[in-house]
C-alpha cells in the first residue's frame, strides 16, 4: 500500500487529520547532507565542473518550511491535502553555486566540463546518486499552497 494510501486509511481509522507536505531541497542553519557538502566545497574553493549544468531546482528555506508546517497544522482547509512547497525562485545548480559564493564572500570556481553529466562525479569525488541530485532538475509547482 502506498504511503499516501496508508495515511488516508490511518486517518479514517483514528480520526487523525493528515496533511502531506513535500519539500524539495531544504537549506538553512542546522541542516546536514548534500547541501552542507556543497557549501564546504565552495568555501574551500574547490573547482566544480558545473558550468554546463542546465538543470532547474526548486529550493525551500528551513524557516519557510517551518512556517508552512505551522500553517498546515493550524488551518482547517489543509486537512487531507498534499502541498508542494518552495521559495518560488528556481535556480540551476551553477546559479546556486554563484549565489552561495556571493553569500560566503568568496569566488565561485565553476568550470565547464565537456563530459556527460553522469561523469561529473569522477571529477568531484561523489557517487552517481549524488551527481543526479546535484545536476538533475527538480522543479515543484507550489501554487496550491
Amino acid at each position: 500500500m502506498a504511503g499516501r494510501t496508508r495515511l488516508a486509511a490511518h486517518s479514517q481509522e483514528t480520526g487523525l487529520e493528515v496533511v502531506i507536505v513535500r519539500p524539495p531541497l531544504v537549506y538553512g542553519p542546522g541542516l546536514k547532507g548534500n547541501f552542507i557538502s556543497l557549501l564546504a566545497a565552495i568555501d574551500r574553493g574547490i573547482p566544480l565542473p558545473l558550468a554546463g549544468a542546465n538543470n532547474v531546482r526548486s529550493l525551500v528555506y528551513v524557516g519557510n518550511l517551518a512556517d508552512t508546517l505551522i500553517a498546515c497544522a493550524t488551518h482547517p482547509a489543509a486537512v487531507g491535502q498534499t502541498y508542494l512547497v518552495s521559495d518560488g525562485d528556481d535556480v540551476s545548480t551553477a546559479m546556486l553555486v554563484e549565489k552561495i559564493a556571493r553569500a560566503l564572500g568568496c569566488n565561485s570556481r565553476i568550470l565547464f566540463s565537456a563530459r556527460p553529466a553522469g561523469c561529473h562525479g569522477c571529477c568531484i569525488g561523489t557517487r552517481a546518486e549524488q551527481v543526479d541530485r546535484l545536476l538533475g532538475s527538480l522543479r515543484v509547482n507550489d501554487e496550491k499552497i
